[in-house]
């Protein structure tokens, strides 16, 4: 019963429902009038709507098969009413489209912006007949009491646009344009160029692709990508996604203020076809500009739309036919050539020096055998030798300083140790054979080097460790007396056994081969997932590409920024081949107990070089990858091996001279990775920030002054608690109580120069505070490798030395070609530091076979610089394989 009555109550309440809500609901003043009109083209109707009226325009117009034309509704309402819009609903025969004025686009912050005039552009539909006539409806209507509009409807006759042939048209955030496009014959890509006078308004440019009609009112849109599978049966047909808030849902876009450029492929399209859409934003900020003034009044809502009257922009396309596969077959040899020119050029090179010994071999033979007139072995001139005879070594303002070091050479051909000792120190015993010397010695100068062939140099390394095994038998007061002598030679810092020397220089290689390993893999993996993005959002201003030559394959965007860094790696693996080369020449006479080889010359430690050139491939593979994607976030890809590179030629620099006293890997590649650091957290945090360039600088200037004076002093010196007291008591006693000059001028003279350059760059960070820090900080170490690089040349000549043909052949050319690298590389092509659409503005067109454009060349010229460069560190010495080490003086 209870079931009962509740069903009975609930049947009674619907039924009182059904009765009562049509009479709540608001009635309209009579039955709404239809009135369908006639209509032409371009013919403006001035009229007017209400509640009460439904207006419909007819038109019609003549469609042919091969020919497409564009139809343009434009309407302008004069009524105030932002509360009760008119709609518009254009019905054509296969799409529909309808948009309401006042239009309101929302902008950041959810602002408002409404426009009282629209226009839109309707695509034509398709037909199979030769000529068909087809009809096009306008319905207009409002729920306002009275509402004034006009309207006119128009042919776009440019439409369709042609190859290599450029289009003037304006554009506003509420009447976007767009022009469809078909692919000639033979034509596989094509770059579709916008271009305007005007940086603002801020617009955006999108290459939308194809929906395809199913019918029964369903549709489905085709993917850029025609790797899905997807091919339309019908070509491009509407609506098109042409305004702020939709123009970013399919297809490619990018923001533009001068310049725009997208490269569209035919393979991406299968109907050949594609659309051209240009819609102008209601807001600049995405380019860059400054938020327009948003007016809130005391009686006005927040939500009342603001009218941004006649926002408009004049602009240009072109779409022109992009390079043929040709073009890549060509820049791909002549890439490859090129560097495969240096391994030729290397090969005729080591043949060349090959004959050459060879020859030098067979006539210090024949030199060296017995007389048929005198039996006596002949003697050689020092000129045939291919050096000055060691008494003609000048060294300048260093006198006689280390003349006396000779001394402690003793010859004791009949025993079996030869004492080989240093003024003023405990002389060190070298085991040598009892074999008399060959008469060739005395040729090598007037004074024959002792005959050393002690053990093998090439022991294992196993058990052999640097604080365990010291020549200097670990006595700090020997090392202080050594290494604080006004004037060095190499051999005094060259005491440390070989052995441990080769096995600490070696831990360099290992370690930047581990750091390589380490740092490529999350890299590449990191750039494929952001070319993947790209690919599939179609937002091209994620990355930050030169779009004017940028020529993608398969997936990549812009393959010939990628194939440029190719030098990087082939330049870098011909100098490990030529170090390895080397080592294995250096080893051999090590192992026939080569005179020259065991005291004379730069002593000979490689483990830098492998990682300079380790270094030299990984910058060409990492540059790679940050091209794969340019942008903010990825730029220490690009840059971290440059500090490395910057950093291993200034410590092979200093280890030509100073073997014993170099740094250690581990710290070497900790302030390397200091200085990564600092160039991540300037970049990040650096722009505008006072406070980060006062810390920087300050850390710069300090860090200054202690590497000062750990090179002043040759390390011996401490860090500790009593530093303030030690600097104050030198102060005093050089200073005050007798003003005496430095004891190391040429050292001071340096330093001094370095500081000055470095307390130079500290200050001109800390005023200018440039928005670059990551190409501030590389011009800090460049500009003190320039430096160091300079005073080592000067010295050089300054002590008598000279540069050999090949070294002073690499210096002129590769300072011709540094010239050239940093002319080009100066141009900005592209710039992360401001936003993607201004970057845009600096594009140029491709400059080199129609292909590279001038960043690559900068690739191109900068990894031949680098291989220049090492290949300057590895000979420039290369004149002192003949003279004893204590003939050759440090500085």
């Amino acid at each position: 019963m209870a079931s009962a009555g509740a069903a009975a109550l609930a049947r009674a309440l619907l039924a009182w429902a059904l009765v009562a809500l049509p009479l709540a609901l608001p009635q309209p003043h009579g039955r709404r009038k239809v009135v369908e009109k006639e209509a032409s083209f371009d013919t403006t109707y001035a009229d007017w709507v209400d509640a009460d009226l439904l207006n419909i325009y007819a038109f019609n117009h003549s469609v042919r098969r091969n020919w497409t034309e564009g139809v343009r509704v434009s309407v302008n309402v004069l009524s105030d009413h932002k509360d009760l819009p008119v709609l518009f609903v254009v019905r054509q025969k296969e799409a529909v489209v309808s948009f309401q004025v006042p239009l309101i686009l929302r902008g950041l912050y959810q602002r408002k912006y409404a426009y009282q005039e629209v226009s839109r552009t309707l695509c034509q539909p398709q037909t199979k007949a030769e000529v068909e006539t087809q009809h096009f409806y306008v319905d207009v209507s409002t729920l306002s009491l009275n509402a004034s509009y006009q309207l006119r409807v128009t042919r776009v006759e440019n439409f369709v646009l042609r190859t290599n042939e450029r289009f003037g048209f304006n554009a506003t955030a509420a009447q976007p344009q767009y022009f469809k496009y078909e692919f000639p014959e033979g034509v596989d890509s094509v770059v579709v160029k916008v271009t305007s006078a005007m940086a603002f308004p801020c617009s955006v440019i999108s290459i939308q692709d194809i929906l395809v009609g199913l019918g029964g009112g369903t549709s489905i849109r085709v993917t850029r990508d025609a790797r899905w599978g997807l091919t339309p049966p019908l070509p491009p047909q509407c609506p098109v996604y042409d305004l702020d808030n939709n123009v970013a849902f399919i297809g490619m876009y990018q923001t533009m203020t001068k310049k725009a450029a997208i490269t569209v492929q035919k393979k991406d399209f299968p109907s050949n076809s594609f659309y051209v859409v240009v819609v102008v934003k209601t807001e600049d900020e995405a380019c860059g500009g400054a938020l327009p003034y948003y007016p809130l009044s005391k009686h006005a809502s927040p939500d009342e739309p603001v009218d941004q009257h006649n926002r408009q922009k004049m602009l240009e396309v072109m779409v022109s036919p992009a390079i043929t596969s040709e073009a890549y077959v060509s820049s791909v040899l002549f890439c490859l050539g090129i560097f495969l020119s240096f391994y030729v050029l290397t090969l005729v090179i080591a043949c060349w020096e090959s004959c050459r010994q060879q020859k030098r071999k067979g006539l210090l033979a024949a030199m060296d055998s017995p007389s048929l007139d005198t039996g006596h072995a002949r003697s050689i001139p020092d000129s045939f030798l291919g050096r000055a005879p060691y008494d003609s070594y000048g060294y300048g303002s260093f006198g006689n300083g280390s003349s006396s070091s000779a001394e402690g050479v003793t010859d004791s051909m009949g025993s079996a140790e030869v004492s080989y000792g240093y003024v003023g120190q405990e002389q060190f015993k070298r085991r040598t054979p009892s074999a008399p010397m060959r008469p060739l010695s005395i040729a090598m100068g007037e004074r024959s080097l002792e005959n050393v062939a002690g053990r093998p140099r090439l022991d294992s390394l196993s058990s052999i460790e640097e604080d365990d095994y010291d020549t200097l038998a670990d006595i700090d007061y020997d090392k202080n007396v050594i290494r604080t002598k006004q004037y060095l030679c190499v051999a005094d810092l060259a005491r440390k056994d070989k052995r441990v020397l080769r096995k600490k220089y070696q831990i360099y290689f290992w370690n930047i081969a581990t750091i390589a390993v380490f740092y490529a893999l999350p890299v590449v993996q990191l750039v494929i997932t952001y070319q993947t993005v790209v690919n599939v959002t179609g937002n091209q201003d994620i990355c930050y590409y030169n779009f004017l030559c940028a020529h993608p394959l398969g997936n990549l965007s812009a393959f010939n920024n990628i194939l440029s860094n190719l030098g990087y790696v082939l330049l870098g693996l011909l100098f490990l081949l030529i170090i390895l080369q080397r080592e294995i020449n250096y080893n051999r006479a090590l192992m026939r107990n080569d005179a020259n080889a065991l005291e004379c010359g730069i002593p000979k430690h490689f483990g830098l070089f492998y990682a300079m050139g380790t270094a030299l491939m990984m910058e060409g593979l990492l540059s790679a990858c940050y091209h794969v994607c340019p942008n903010y976030t990825n730029f220490q890809f690009d840059t971290s091996f440059m500090y490395m590179i910057a950093g291993l030629c200034m410590l092979k620099l200093y280890q030509k001279r100073h073997p014993d006293i170099n740094a250690s890997a581990y710290s070497a590649y900790a302030c390397l990775a200091l200085v990564i650091f600092f160039s991540v957290i300037g970049v990040v945090f650096g722009k505008g920030n006072t406070a980060f360039w006062i810390v920087f600088s300050v850390i710069h200037i300090v860090a200054t002054l202690l590497l000062s004076t750990q090179l002043y002093y040759m390390g011996r010196w401490k860090l500790d608690s009593g530093i303030l007291r030690r600097i104050l008591h030198v102060l005093y006693t050089d200073c005050i109580r007798q003003c005496s000059g430095p004891m190391y001028v040429d050292r001071m003279v340096l330093l001094v120069m370095g500081n000055i350059i470095n307390w130079s760059l500290a200050a001109y960070g800390l005023i200018v505070r440039p928005n670059d820090f990551a190409s501030y900080l590389l011009a800090i170490g460049i500009c003190n490798l320039l430096l160091y690089f300079a005073f080592y040349i000067i010295m050089k000549l300054r002590s008598g030395e000279r540069i050999k043909l090949i070294p002073l052949l690499c210096i002129v050319g590769t300072s011709v070609v540094w010239g050239f690298a940093l002319f080009f590389f100066f141009q900005g092509l592209s710039t992360w530091q401001k936003t993607p659409a201004e970057s845009r503005e600096h594009n140029r067109d491709c400059i080199l076979l129609d292909f590279f454009d001038d960043h690559d060349i900068w690739h191109f010229l900068s990894s031949i610089a680098m291989f220049g460069s090492f290949l300057v560190l590895l000979t420039l010495d290369d004149d002192l394989d003949c003279v004893q080490r204590d003939k050759i003086y440090v500085f």
